[in-house]
């Protein structure tokens, strides 16, 4: 395969068996293209990065940049976290979303603390031996901040791999084990560059081939892409629907935790219940809310963040 050959003879097959063609577009793009982020500059601490990584999760930049930024001025190290009460990590968390991340990160922290002398481990295999790691974040974490060369596959990066080179608009609905070594016969062999291709086509993901719009008229790949060149036909599996809000649950138990942030004290069942007059639903998400351990009952009527009663 050449990059002379014509664009129309393209497809998955070829593009598996040539992924320096992905290479030659997505790396030159990205370095034009990238974000200032601060977890990606030079000076990016390992435990920023890991803190960066569980707060994309599900979170667009916009929303976590200034909470990243709060975040690591507070507790710049694993050990500065470890020391607080988990409740202080739940009220920092603000209004990120699926705040059982805090808790997650707080228990990360104190294993990095108790097991690693307070650093965040340095390979893939140790990261995921941290509490509430998955296989994304230690993958992730162990390139970004190590330069392992490891396979990082977020939502993005299957999005843009479904359709630059299976010819698909969406993938499957969880990652099957074909797609993820497709993806990893896609990394470059130098793990300097392997880092580099993991974050561009994240990147590529984020804004260009979104889910929503593809903007393929300012996409790299756009003379060999599977999906393009096919005609982009329509997803042929299951609707894909929208997360609703309004009424939810999440957004009742949302409420019910932020009550308990804002407060300096034990938040009284009577104030909890001011926030919603449905019971049922009430007493049903302040249940969740007790067994994710996002909350305390301190007695049957008082309720607090994890740790006691928060500090003044």
């Amino acid at each position: 395969m050449t990059r002379s050959a014509a664009p129309g003879l393209l497809h998955a097959p070829e593009l598996l068996h040539a992924p320096e063609l992905l290479h030659e577009r997505v790396l030159p793009w990205y370095a034009s293209a990238t974000r200032d982020l601060p977890w990606r500059r030079d000076d990016a601490t390992p435990w920023g990065i890991f803190v960066s990584e569980v707060m994309l999760q599900q979170t667009p930049v916009v929303r976590v940049l200034p909470v990243w930024q709060e975040w690591v001025q507070r507790w710049p190290t694993p050990a500065d976290l470890a020391a607080e009460a988990p409740g202080e990590a739940v009220r920092a968390w603000g209004r990120l979303g699926y705040p059982r991340r805090a808790l997650r990160l707080h228990a990360a922290a104190t294993a990095m603390v108790s097991r690693f002398d307070g650093a965040v481990p340095g390979t893939e295999a140790e990261l995921l031996t941290l509490p509430g790691v998955g296989t994304y974040t230690a993958a992730a974490v162990a390139t970004f901040a190590f330069g392992e060369r490891t396979t990082v596959v977020d939502t993005n990066v299957r999005r843009v791999l479904a359709r630059a080179v299976e010819g698909i608009e969406y993938p499957a609905t969880s990652p099957t084990r074909a797609e993820m070594t497709r993806a990893e016969s896609l990394v470059p062999v130098a793990p300097r560059e392997a880092r580099t291709w993991s974050v561009a086509v994240m990147e590529l993901g984020a804004l260009v081939c979104t889910a929503r719009t593809a903007r393929c008229d300012q996409c790299p790949l756009v003379d060999v892409c599977a999906w393009r060149l096919a005609g982009h036909p329509p997803h042929a599996g299951p609707a894909r629907r929208g997360q609703s809000w309004h009424g939810t649950d999440r957004q009742l138990r949302g409420r019910l935790l932020a009550a308990l942030r804002h407060s300096t004290e034990p938040v009284h069942r009577s104030t909890l219940e001011a926030l919603s007059d449905d019971v049922v639903q009430r007493e049903r998400c302040l249940d969740s809310l007790v067994a994710d351990g996002l909350v305390e009952p301190l007695d049957d009527d008082l309720f607090a963040l994890p740790g006691g009663s928060p500090s003044t």
